[in-house]
């Protein structure tokens, strides 16, 4: 995996256009970090799990493929049907770890906190969404990108955010390190956050194949149960600097 270098600094995290769970919004400052390009793919799954560092994700199809991961076909997509118990175990093999929430929104959107990672204004053709091909009743009809699911990772190198990370919008939501509070925003510390200390769900980010413009949204949250796994959550690693 290539990954790319966040400096650090500061940005304001959160939003007044979201949930509640989006406010208020706050200042963050955050150490310099780095983190994956690019969501962490089937193949190199493979690897942890030859390894015999993870487990294989819990299915091997996606909505629109009988054969997914272990197909060559595939290898280039992101690793799905992993729990945030296996995304943090293939980070730990990596060397790595998970990108904590604050991390994540923040290469994301960057010091100007953009609302999308290429900038202010929603652009269907810079991402992977809930488009045309998709199966679900939300379906833009607009927009036509070719996927009726996931797409190869680095598909949208134009909605790439000011860190370099590509695949930040759409595509499959990523766990990120956090446990989930919905009022933790009125007491988080604005020094490099890590989230509350216990909770029922964790933390995904970034929205995904099956998912509308809304939660393309780099302030969006959302949370599940930490065991669950799911053909549309995949994750990326990040690494403390140096």
């Amino acid at each position: 995996m290539v990954m790319v270098y966040v400096p650090g600094g500061e940005f304001e995290m959160g939003s007044t256009d979201g949930d509640d769970d989006e406010q208020p919004v706050h200042t963050v400052t955050l150490a310099s970090f780095w983190i994956d390009q690019t969501e962490v793919t089937n193949s190199q799954y493979q690897r942890c799990v030859a390894d015999e560092a993870c487990h294989p994700p819990a299915k091997a199809y996606s909505e629109s493929r009988a054969s997914y991961y272990g197909n060559g076909d595939y290898e280039g997509y992101p690793v799905i049907w992993v729990s945030w118990h296996q995304a943090e175990a293939y980070c730990r093999w990596a060397e790595a770890r998970l990108p904590t929430e604050a991390e994540w929104e923040y290469a994301a959107r960057g010091p100007e906190s953009r609302s999308f990672p290429w900038g202010a204004e929603f652009n269907g053709t810079l991402l992977n969404y809930c488009d045309a091909g998709c199966p679900r009743n939300w379906a833009d009809q607009s927009v036509d990108d070719g996927y009726a699911d996931t797409a190869p990772v680095g598909s949208y190198p134009a909605g790439g955010s000011w860190c370099g990370a590509v695949d930040m919008a759409g595509n499959v939501w990523e766990w990120v390190a956090d446990w989930y509070a919905i009022d933790y925003y009125g007491r988080s510390p604005n020094s490099n956050p890590r989230g509350p200390t216990s909770g029922p769900s964790r933390v995904i980010r970034g929205g995904s194949w099956s998912y509308p413009q809304k939660y393309a949204r780099s302030a969006e949250r959302n949370a599940t149960h930490g065991g669950h796994m799911f053909g549309n959550v995949g994750f990326r690693c990040a690494a403390s600097f140096p």
